[in-house]
């Protein structure tokens, strides 16, 4: 490759990264400014400039996703050609192979095998620790045994070491430095020894640092080191790319400290930090030149990140975008949750009716428990989706294990009829979900906290129920959880994407919306202190950069918002996001100090009492529960088999196509028109454009499902 073509369509400090002589390159990179691009022109230079063979590179990033794309460029590139290949891989697969290579020559013959699932020797250790085994604490624990051998720490240590580092482990230090030892011992047995992801790169890095023969052969074959991501190696991954390197320094690095937001995993930003005090001859290169979002919204996210204190935040890029202008970024405030994925799902429908693809649009929160609402949501309004990097909330185990649980207590024969209606349904759910994790206060261990919010969530929503029909039986209750299930269930097919922030890093989407941005959840709540814990300013600035990561993943379309209280009509006590001060427009209305008028919005009236309608099953049908139905049953078959008939046309389960609450709906209301169609619950504008001229010809009359050209 020629030096022109290397920099070809290159602006000038990606050019001047490619360019950079052998030796240590830092390349700080920030959000959308070409870092996979640079650092892969680099390679493809030092390769045809005769600097160095490609066989004798090695690129290491932190997904599997991230090394498939780096090959795949380097490909397109002609890198090798048809001889040996740049190695690019994640860390664990770089060390696998290297230590299935050298195991014999440094071991001998004592065999191993990959433990790539650990739970279950995990869940064997807690157990002889006397530990409880349901699946949330073991899976903190084994989170919390990731992050002590990613830190280099050993299980006697443990103890010391959180304490020293302020962290919050998942139970007593003591009896989780317990677990970490017996595990350690469990995986050695007479047919051999069992390593983990961990011991891969422990094993590597002592093979090279303790045998010369084995440290010599590897660096004779590789020369020239390339690390992506820097900002979130571990201690144990630093340890690893040491022994690799030797006394060379043959290394080009890229990260950006401003998007570390892993720390909980033992990533650690010091290294990329420290990078030119062990390195002071090294080249350093900032690219600025952000060509994935509109500049109004890098403006934003510089303003973000502007505000941060900390070491880190002395190393913030100064972002400048490359795109034509877009829309300013849209705040907003709302009363309460509903209201806001109602909001939410209302301006995500007039995306989708300009054209804006669903797959390009993204709802981000904090805690997956956050899903629940803007599932029910984008439900009732017909918008596809699908859920990444975790389930739908009907779908995750601790909330399924509750609804089972409060299915068996329905089932009892002695139970009290007080318990199963009105209050004493709110104490009885408490009652049944405190087995499952359900605490006043918010546990510790990342698992925990998660199924406690999901616990907490199913009780706020019993609450809402009751606020609204204050006589609902635990019969009542279990039908509108199911009917929720079942409603929720979204289609195998491309839509919005629901997803936590942290699961959202290296992706981006056309629009997104950045949603329940208050105090408590971002920054989540375990930082901010409380009076007899001060709050944990690291941890707060790593918050703002969960933040600073959302607003970068935007390209066009960015709604920030946030909602006052939890439940409708409930007590509006949260406030606005921290981080959001000084960023909101004095023009827009959420810029306000919100004050506590009452709620105009006007509930739906039962159309045979008048009465309020209270709850989703209600509101769907246009009737309290309890109102006498006049359910055309005829038409209700008619629509049941229009609908498996057009199910199977488009090879989805029947939901999809309408809930059963919507049928019915249709066959008590008999909408004669378009404008009545639409006012059901259930039936938005696409699903009008699908269904509504077949579903208006079978209430009229004119035509039955076996007629309707299906």
């Amino acid at each position: 490759m020629r030096v022109d073509a290397a920099v070809d369509g290159l602006d000038p400090e990606q050019a001047a990264a490619v360019l950079a002589p052998r030796g240590p390159v830092c390349v700080l990179a920030g959000a959308g400014t070409g870092k996979t691009r640079t650092i892969t022109r680099r390679i493809a230079h030092l390769v045809s400039a005769g600097h160095v063979s490609a066989g004798q590179v090695l690129a290491v990033t932190f997904t599997a996703r991230a090394a498939g794309e780096m090959r795949s460029r380097l490909r397109a590139l002609g890198v090798g050609g048809a001889g040996p290949q740049v190695q690019a891989r994640t860390f664990h697969a770089a060390a696998l192979r290297q230590l299935r290579y050298f195991w014999p020559q440094v071991v001998g013959d004592i065999p191993w095998q990959l433990l790539d699932r650990k739970f279950a020797v995990v869940s064997q250790a807690a157990h002889r620790a006397k530990f409880a085994t349901d699946t949330d604490t073991v899976r903190d624990l084994l989170s919390e045994i990731e992050w002590a051998k990613g830190s280099l720490i050993a299980p006697e240590d443990y103890p010391a070491a959180v304490a020293r580092v302020r962290r919050e482990p998942p139970a007593e230090a003591a009896r989780v430095a317990a677990v970490y030892e017996i595990y350690e011992k469990l995986k050695v047995r007479e047919e051999g020894m069992y390593l983990d992801f961990d011991d891969l790169l422990l094993h590597t890095a002592s093979a090279l640092e303790e045998n010369s023969a084995v440290a010599e052969e590897f660096r004779d074959r590789y020369r020239c080191f390339v690390v992506d991501e820097y900002q979130d190696v571990t201690p144990l991954q630093q340890r690893v790319l040491d022994a690799w390197l030797g006394d060379r320094d043959d290394l080009t690095v890229v990260g950006d400290a401003n998007q570390t937001i892993y720390s909980f995993t033992g990533a650690t930003p010091k290294y990329l930090l420290d990078f030119t005090r062990r390195f002071p001859d090294a080249t350093i290169v900032r690219l600025e030149r952000d060509y994935r979002s509109t500049p109004q919204v890098v403006d934003l996210a510089n303003r973000v990140i502007g505000a941060a204190r900390g070491r880190i935040a002395g190393t913030r890029l100064q972002l400048i975008g490359q795109r034509p202008p877009g829309p300013e970024p849209h705040f907003a405030e709302y009363d309460d949750e509903p209201a806001e994925a109602t909001a939410v799902a209302k301006a995500i429908a007039k995306l989708l009716r300009d054209g804006v693809d669903a797959a390009e649009i993204a709802v981000l929160y904090r805690i997956n428990a956050q899903s629940e609402v803007y599932e029910q949501a984008f439900t009732e309004a017909g918008i596809p989706y699908q859920v990444r990097g975790g389930e739908g909330f009907f779908q995750r185990d601790e909330v399924r294990q509750a609804v089972n649980a409060l299915r068996q207590v329905h089932n009892r024969d002695d139970l009290p009829e007080e318990s199963g209606r009105g209050a004493g349904l709110l104490t009885l759910v408490r009652a049944v979900l405190v087995p499952l994790g359900l605490t006043d206060t918010e546990p510790a261990g990342a698992q925990a906290r998660e199924r406690w919010a999901s616990l907490t969530a199913l009780v706020q929503l019993t609450e809402e129920l009751l606020e609204h029909q204050p006589d609902l039986t635990l019969d009542e209750l279990l039908r509108d959880l199911a009917a929720r299930a079942e409603a929720r269930q979204p289609p195998t097919v491309q839509g919005v994407t629901l997803a936590s922030l942290h699961a959202a890093k290296g992706l981006e989407w056309d629009a997104v919306f950045l949603v329940g941005l208050t105090d408590g959840m971002l920054p989540i709540s375990h930082v901010t202190g409380d009076s007899s814990t001060p709050p944990d300013e690291a941890g707060i600035e790593e918050e703002r950069r969960l933040l600073y990561v959302g607003v970068t993943r935007a390209r066009v379309h960015l709604h920030l918002s946030w909602a006052l209280s939890r439940s409708e009509g409930g007590r509006r006590s949260r406030r606005r996001s921290r981080f959001l001060h000084g960023l909101i427009p004095e023009d827009s209305p959420a810029s306000r100090i919100a004050t506590p008028p009452p709620s105009k919005k006007k509930r739906p009236q039962c159309r045979a009492c008048g009465k309020p309608l209270m709850g989703s099953t209600s509101t769907m049908l246009g009737r309290c529960e309890t109102c006498p139905s006049n359910l055309d049953e005829d038409l209700l078959v008619a629509l049941k088999n229009w609908r498996r008939e057009r199910s199977k046309e488009q090879k989805v389960p029947a939901y999809v196509v309408f809930s059963d609450n919507t049928l019915v709906a249709i066959a008590e209301q008999r909408p004669g028109d378009t404008r009545s169609l639409v006012a059901i619950p259930g039936i938005g504008a696409k699903k009008l454009e699908q269904y509504g001229e077949d579903v208006l010809a079978l209430v009229r009359g004119e035509r039955t499902a076996d007629t309707l050209d299906l």
